[in-house]
């Protein structure tokens, strides 16, 4: 492993997207990218999907067979408010990074320039304001296939940085074992995991992932409310309805090299969550365990990753 910088500032954004509304997303992430500059954050994560919005419990008027025309309307709603990669928005957040200086990971559901098909995507920013890395989710999960397809690229990009290599597993990614190897094969020290999930099973993992792959994991979790959803533009009243007054409580986190908490979980609140990371405990953590290095057995053991 090359020397690293041995500290990273970090910037960790636990808040609500504004829902179905790219531009005023947009606006808010803005406004948080500022307030987590002036703590002097070098890394600046956001949650899965902020641009604009994670629709749970939204069915979009599917059932095994048909649609339905008020479904597709909302369906289109989201569609018009997903991202084009690169585009105005990927151009603003770039301008960001590169003002702040800082490197900016921030979830998005991007619309392909040229199918039009939607994924649930997370980008990467390096302080020169470029978009260097485009993830887009291997499998959405369950009914999440209604509304995003399977990656047809980006499968495990990572960016060089001051603190090695920066990766991202989005939600439940990271419940695929060879997902999370194929990260660790590609040294991350710190592993990104935008989610919207924040179920108490959830934390049990986070924690296991930092333990098993001896890296910085950042749980960047969303809070939002039943409240967010926008009503008036939308045709799912007894949908909306059907939900908790708190639809995602957040639990957004840092967790070692070791598994333990480096910050406590925060929960039902936005929060700018602002720590230093100690980058040696990811090379100390591996004395006595690597899972791709001395711990590893490729002769028993081998993974082919079929990467574009």
């Amino acid at each position: 492993m090359k020397d690293f910088k041995e500290t990273c500032r970090l910037g960790l954004i636990q808040a609500a997207p504004v829902m179905f509304d790219k531009a005023a997303s947009l606006k808010k992430a803005l406004e948080w990218i500022e307030k987590a500059a002036e703590k002097d954050a070098e890394l600046i994560v956001f949650p899965e999907l902020f641009l604009p919005g994670y629709p749970f419990g939204m069915t979009f008027g599917f059932t095994v067979g048909s649609r339905s025309e008020d479904g597709r309307k909302d369906w289109k709603l989201y569609y018009d408010n997903s991202v084009v990669c690169p585009g105005a928005e990927t151009a603003a957040i770039g301008a960001a990074a590169k003002k702040h200086h800082a490197y900016i990971s921030i979830g998005v559901s991007e619309r392909d320039d040229t199918t039009g098909t939607l994924y649930n995507t997370n980008l990467m920013f390096t302080p020169d304001g470029a978009l260097a890395s485009v993830h887009r989710k291997l499998k959405p999960t369950g009914a999440e296939r209604f509304v995003w397809g399977d990656a047809n690229r980006g499968y495990f990009p990572t960016i060089d940085s001051p603190w090695g290599p920066l990766g991202s597993l989005i939600c439940w990614e990271n419940y695929m074992p060879l997902a999370r190897a194929a990260l660790y094969e590609r040294g991350v020290n710190i592993l990104i995991a935008p989610n919207t999930n924040d179920v108490p099973s959830w934390i049990n993992t986070v924690q296991h992932i930092g333990l098993e792959g001896r890296c910085y994991f950042i749980n960047a979790d969303m809070v939002f409310t039943r409240g967010d959803y926008p009503r008036a533009r939308l045709h799912c009243s007894e949908e909306i309805d059907r939900l908790p007054e708190i639809v995602c409580r957040g639990g957004s986190c840092v967790i070692d090299p070791f598994g333990n908490f480096y910050t406590e979980p925060v929960w039902d609140k936005e929060e700018l969550i602002v720590t230093t990371l100690d980058l040696g405990k990811a090379a100390s953590a591996k004395m006595e365990f690597d899972p791709c290095g001395h711990y590893a057995r490729p002769d028993v053991l081998e993974l082919k990753i079929n990467d574009k």
